[in-house]
């Protein structure tokens, strides 16, 4: 008799939206990632912060499967993502990611760069996906901008394109690594205003930043690394105020 799989339960909005239990991941010999555990909810603001290296976007990356894990698991709304039968795309519909370079295609519009994924690997109607393109350039604030070139726009406004770009695959979650630090600080207060407007609309996001003041006006709660571990996390309201280990207090007394 032959026997079926069992499969698991399917997953609902009272339960983690990302689920993180004891990652540990490994660059030959050097260890970035170590019994790295935490849940985030739907709807949820997660700020990660600490020092270079202590591989805070690593971790993102191991969430959007970018970066395969050693050890320990990492479910998405229920999907472990470094399953060997993981449906990639459909995890990255899921899970939008922005990085610190923009990556933008610098011979399409940002129109253009809004509209390839859904069109071109989606299969998506480009009627509809331009449409959308046009919501989501508006709702950065970059109205007017649709048929500028890259080499056209400012730091600040490439990087808004990136995150129309992402927000275009109608994810679940949004990843942010350290989305300002290649920007100037005149164009680094237009970006966070747009994550700021997605987060009180209720998206999910989770965000590696050293921007401190940020993260203690947006994040619902925050987790400081080092050296690949999980020191000491909180709520803001506590964890800027309140914290209890040595290496968190040397952290944010060199930053705050």
């Amino acid at each position: 008799m032959t026997e079926t799989a069992v499969q698991p339960p399917a997953w609902t909005p009272d339960q983690p939206i990302v689920a993180i239990r004891e990652v540990r991941k490994a660059f030959g010999e050097l260890e970035v990632l170590t019994d790295v555990s935490f849940d985030v909810m739907k709807g949820e603001v997660v700020c990660i912060i600490g020092p270079s290296g202590s591989g805070k976007s690593t971790l993102l990356r191991c969430i959007n499967a970018l970066i395969p894990i050693n050890s320990g698991s990492i479910q998405v709304e229920g999907q472990e993502v470094h399953s060997p039968h993981l449906d990639k795309l459909a995890l990255r519909r899921k899970v939008g990611m922005v990085f610190q370079q923009y990556n933008l295609f610098p011979h399409k519009t940002a129109l253009q760069n809004v509209m390839m994924a859904p069109v071109h690997v989606l299969k998506e109607d480009k009627a509809e996906v331009e449409a959308r393109a046009y919501r989501l350039i508006r709702k950065v604030r970059l109205e007017g901008k649709e048929n500028a070139y890259p080499g056209e726009l400012s730091g600040g406004q490439q990087q808004r394109v990136a995150i129309a770009r992402s927000l275009a695959m109608n994810p679940d979650i949004m990843l942010f690594d350290e989305v300002t630090a290649a920007l100037d600080p005149e164009t680094v207060k237009e970006v966070l205003v747009t994550i700021k407007d997605l987060a009180a609309e209720g998206m999910t996001c989770m965000l590696v930043t050293h921007e401190m003041g940020f993260a203690r006006e947006i994040a619902d709660h925050i987790y400081f690394t080092d050296r690949g571990i999980i020191v000491e996390h909180g709520p803001p309201a506590t964890f800027f105020t309140d914290a209890k280990d040595p290496r968190t207090r040397e952290f944010l007394s060199q930053i705050l």
